[in-house]
């Protein structure tokens, strides 16, 4: 093995790696880190901004402190602190970090390294048989290490996730040949009256309840994950088929599976939290209405359907604006009157939809704020959050626990667009739901992936 590869690393992060992603110490692998005093100052001050930079220095002295805290710790700064010894499997889902994080010493001497430079030439003097390596996103900064001689990196983490690869779509697609082998296992459900399979194999121990099915080759036929019996045992129901023009809810037809899926989700009276995630034009806010305006005014399940948002990003509360309410939450809600339109028009709706006006479906929808629905309880309500990438997880649980007997509450968003500066795709209230009511058996998600507004809407989410 050559000295290169045998060489030891010292890795010297700047500022603005803890600004960009606090968990970055955990992310060297074996490798040593150091941080200079001025990333410490830096993370202070800026931990007083009300932004996602804000949010991540208040992250970074968090994980910091508990270094910091640990037993021993005056012996530690001359040792290195073991990056291990800190529970941060909330970031880090592969490998955990095995290196050791040293801050600059407070008691070298009357001269302390005012720059990460100046530090970086000290740690040459006391290191010099190791490589130094400045990593920071400052192109300048690297490139004046570069000019001293130094090693210098850019940090990449995979931060900006869309909602495809950061969360469980809620389906899964399932061989032709395996879907044909259950055939002499369907039987009629006593108490449901549906088609349902009672399914074993070591493929199901991943499953869990709601997860919907598709069946590789077949358009027309889908299935969900209704309960688990063992680890191994699952009862699998198949599901309508929105798809068809005779089946429409309130004049809607689902355009694909994933739409279809999201249907079955919202008018399934046994399930009471749905997520929804996806890019504008998927189809959320209308699927979720058409569900909503049929449960409400045609099978009468709803007394009425209650829509909120977050105002993001203004960020003002809503009483700097004139009028109710209402009024003042209009113009948050134009995803509900564009929909609304679509919805009211004469020649669509069924029955209901023929007969009633714009203003008479606006007269069973109520629009609230989130200081609104802070203190309340909601009986038979279908409670739409629009926008729920933009909550926090302690608001999301605000709204949630305000849910009463019989009520429903569907949760719309797309966790890559983001507008609050203080959340990032890993800390959203949405990402919290989606996650921790994966296993209970009276929710279910669909991540909506295609855009089904019109060919140049599509080509733009998709190329842009």
């Amino acid at each position: 093995m050559n000295n290169h590869i045998q060489q030891k690393q010292i890795f010297i992060i700047d500022t603005s790696i803890l600004l960009y992603d606090p968990s970055a110490i955990f992310r060297f692998g074996n490798h040593d880190i150091y941080l200079p005093l001025i990333v410490i100052k830096d993370l202070e001050s800026t931990a007083q901004e009300l932004s996602e930079a804000g949010r991540n220095a208040k992250q970074s002295i968090y994980f910091l402190n508990k270094l910091l805290t640990t037993l021993d710790s005056s012996k530690k700064m001359m040792q290195g602190f073991d990056l291990s010894t800190i529970d941060q499997n909330w970031y880090i889902k592969d490998n955990m970090p095995k290196g050791r994080l040293f801050f600059q010493s407070l008691v070298k001497g009357i001269f302390l390294p005012s720059t990460i430079l100046e530090y970086a030439s000290d740690l040459k003097k006391t290191h010099p048989n190791d490589k130094i390596v400045i990593v920071s996103k400052s192109t300048v900064l690297r490139a004046y290490a570069i000019y001293l001689n130094f090693a210098a990196k850019d940090y990449h983490n995979n931060k900006d996730l869309d909602d495809a690869n950061l969360l469980h779509t809620g389906y899964l697609e399932l061989p032709y040949d395996l879907w044909r082998s259950w055939q002499k296992s369907l039987y009629t459900d006593p108490n449901t009256k549906r088609s349902a399979y009672q399914v074993t194999g070591i493929f199901t121990k991943d499953w869990y309840p709601n997860q919907c099915l598709h069946i590789q080759g077949e358009k027309n036929i889908g299935a969900i994950v209704r309960n688990k019996i063992e680890d191994t045992t699952a009862v699998v129901e198949l599901i309508q088929n929105y798809q068809d023009p005779n089946r429409s809810v309130w004049g809607i037809s689902a355009r694909n599976q994933q739409q279809n899926f999201a249907l079955n989700l919202l008018l399934d009276p046994e399930i009471d939290f749905v997520t929804l995630l996806g890019p504008a034009g998927t189809g959320k806010t209308l699927l979720a209405l058409a569900a909503g305006l049929t449960q409400t005014l045609e099978t009468k399940h709803y007394q009425e359907i209650i829509m909120t948002r977050i105002t993001v990003p203004v960020g003002e509360d809503i009483g700097f604006l004139p009028g109710t309410e209402e009024e003042k939450m209009t113009p948050w809600m134009g995803a509900l009157m564009d929909n609304l339109e679509v919805l009211a028009q004469p020649e669509e709706g069924g029955s209901w939809g023929r007969s009633v006006t714009h203003s008479v479906l606006l007269n069973r929808i109520k629009i609230h704020s989130l200081n609104f629905m802070r203190g309340r309880t909601f009986h038979n309500k279908f409670i739409i959050i629009d926008e729920a990438q933009n909550l926090t997880p302690k608001q999301m649980k605000t709204l949630i626990t305000r849910t009463g007997n019989g009520s429903k509450v569907i949760c719309l968003g797309n966790i890559s667009q983001i507008d609050s500066p203080d959340l990032t795709p890993a800390t959203s209230g949405l990402t919290y739901t989606v996650k921790f009511f994966k296993s209970w058996r009276h929710s279910g998600h669909v991540t909506l992936t295609r855009g089904e507004r019109s060919r140049l809407a599509g080509f733009a989410s998709n190329m842009l």
